[in-house]
């Protein structure tokens, strides 16, 4: 029966589908200002309760903290770390996820983590509010699978729209980084849900920008050259911090109870706020400052080391936090650093803005999103050609250093409470690329795993009810009914045969 109706509903998917996303994209704007507004609310407490030292009182407040972020993983496991990685496991079909329990215990968790100090961001938890903001809405009103998909990656980038109000970048992360497909149902799906979640987040907390960093001039051609020491600076750099992070996740399961990994980035919070604050809670501060203020080339690498370890030992202890903010404030410091260092100090803003490009491409292997991010967290669009080379190089360099997507790597570490969902039936899209393995072959050299199969091609605007017998060709866009059981397996095989030029398997396999 769910068969059929998704079949007969497909048809309408793409209407429905825009409004679902702008209900969907109402709640995650809703659900991320409440966690933006309790991470500012416990902020300035933590300041004025520090302003004059470490007390009796401020002591309790780091105490307290504590005890209700541990509280939280004790009551839903799945609130712990970025949460990013729960998405795309979730969109592979890996496991289920109760998003009436994340919901709540990520909000109240990351507010206490982010609040207290962490070096952990609120874009990755904002990610996986949205997404399960949307996955309630789902819920609530009975949605199809197929539609509670995509659903929940419009969720997710609505999510990534209201923590940077940046809608683009939005919409950009869930083709690229969640969904890695482009699909213009999901497409216009995650439009309504990324501009609706924004304008909730604009209309709270205004129009600025996040960061405040505005280059007054364009890098001039002549310095080009530096661009590319640069990204490979942080190319390098992006395959350390996903080794980095690798290395002590293991470190820390050596630990055997959650409340010893946890306390270890709250004892050193309640330190640093009087140490060496700098480095506390996400870091969009630091951006501004090493912007605003000149910086000495030793305290900036001081800087970038402590908020590296610091960022390091708040996240991997799995705290609900993400890294995308910490992240970037380290390329941040790195283009801060660089332009000083050679020499160039009068462009630091734009080094300051191709650091966190960069670094992120290196980090997360997603450089559209990269670009569009930075240009709308800078409110600068000035600035596309230098951000795509700098990006380029970075991205070139990761790869070859052989370092993986860093949320696909925390994705295979991840220790799930699974809750196995039925194997439903959904349907998934892919394109034949010209020159694919199956361009110009039949459908019944496809070799579909059990339970999956080719229920519609489009070529050219021409829909065509397929057989065993037809072609397929480059440029036709495929829709496949397939069991979720199998979604992974399925998506692998599309990749191999349909998603990429038989020359560029040649090129990898040698």
């Amino acid at each position: 029966m769910e068969v059929k109706e998704t079949l007969v509903r497909i048809k309408n998917f793409k209407y429905m589908l825009i409004a679902e996303g702008a209900a969907a994209g109402l709640l995650a704007g809703f659900a991320v200002s409440v966690f933006r507004l309790g991470i500012s609310g416990v902020e300035i407490l933590r300041d004025k309760l520090t302003e004059n030292g470490l007390s009796i009182i401020s002591l309790v407040f780091f105490a307290a903290l504590y005890l209700v972020t541990l509280a939280c993983l004790k009551f839903e496991n799945n609130c712990s770390g970025s949460g990013i990685p729960h998405i795309k496991g979730e969109l592979e079909g890996r496991f289920h996820v109760s998003w009436i329990k994340v919901l709540p215990a990520k909000i109240i968790g990351g507010i206490c983590a982010t609040g207290a100090g962490l070096s952990v961001g609120r874009e990755g938890p904002s990610v996986q509010i949205g997404a399960m903001a949307a996955k309630g809405f789902s819920s609530l009103t009975n949605r199809l699978r197929t539609e509670e998909r995509l659903l929940i990656t419009a969720g997710a980038g609505a999510g990534l729209a209201a923590a940077f109000n940046a809608p683009l970048a939005g919409v950009v992360f869930s083709l690229e980084e969640l969904h890695k497909n482009l699909s213009l149902e999901l497409m216009l799906t995650s439009m309504a849900a990324c501009v609706t979640s924004d304008f909730v987040s604009s209309y709270i907390f205004g129009l600025n920008p996040v960061f405040s960093v505005i280059p007054q001039s364009v890098l001039p051609l002549r310095t080009y050259w530096l661009l590319i020491i640069f990204g490979i600076i942080l190319g390098v750099s992006g395959a350390l911090y996903n080794l980095s992070l690798k290395e002590i996740q293991k470190a820390y399961k050596k630990i055997p109870f959650t409340w010893i990994r946890l306390l270890i980035p709250f004892a050193a919070a309640a330190v640093l706020c009087r140490t060496y604050p700098y480095i506390l809670g996400g870091g969009n501060h630091i951006v501004d400052m090493i912007a605003e203020t000149p910086w000495t080339v030793s305290a900036l690498l001081v800087l970038l080391a402590a908020k590296f370890i610091y960022s390091m030992i708040s996240f991997c202890s799995g705290t609900p936090g993400g890294i995308f903010l910490p992240l970037l404030v380290l390329g941040a410091v790195t283009g801060a650093a660089f332009a000083q260092l050679t020499g160039y100090a009068e462009f630091t803003d734009n080094f300051i803005i191709l650091g966190m490009a960069g670094y992120f491409t290196a980090i997360v292997r997603s450089p559209i999103t990269g670009i569009i991010l930075i240009s709308e967290m800078t409110g600068s669009l000035s600035h596309l050609l230098s951000l795509s080379l700098v990006c380029l190089t970075a991205y070139i360099v990761a790869d070859l250093l052989g370092a993986r997507p860093v949320y696909d790597q925390l994705l295979d570490a991840m220790t799930v409470s699974e809750r196995p969902a039925r194997d439903r039936k959904i349907i998934i899209e892919s394109m034949v690329v010209c020159g694919a393995l199956m361009d110009n072959r039949p459908i019944r050299e496809f070799s579909a795993p059990e339970g999956v199969l080719i229920i519609s091609i489009d070529r050219n605007g021409s829909e065509i009810v397929p057989s065993g017998d037809t072609v397929l060709k480059g440029g036709d866009e495929l829709l496949l009914l397939c069991s979720e059981s199998r979604l992974k397996e399925t998506k692998d095989i599309l990749f191999q045969k349909c998603e990429q030029a038989k020359e560029f398997i040649s090129a990898t396999q040698k």
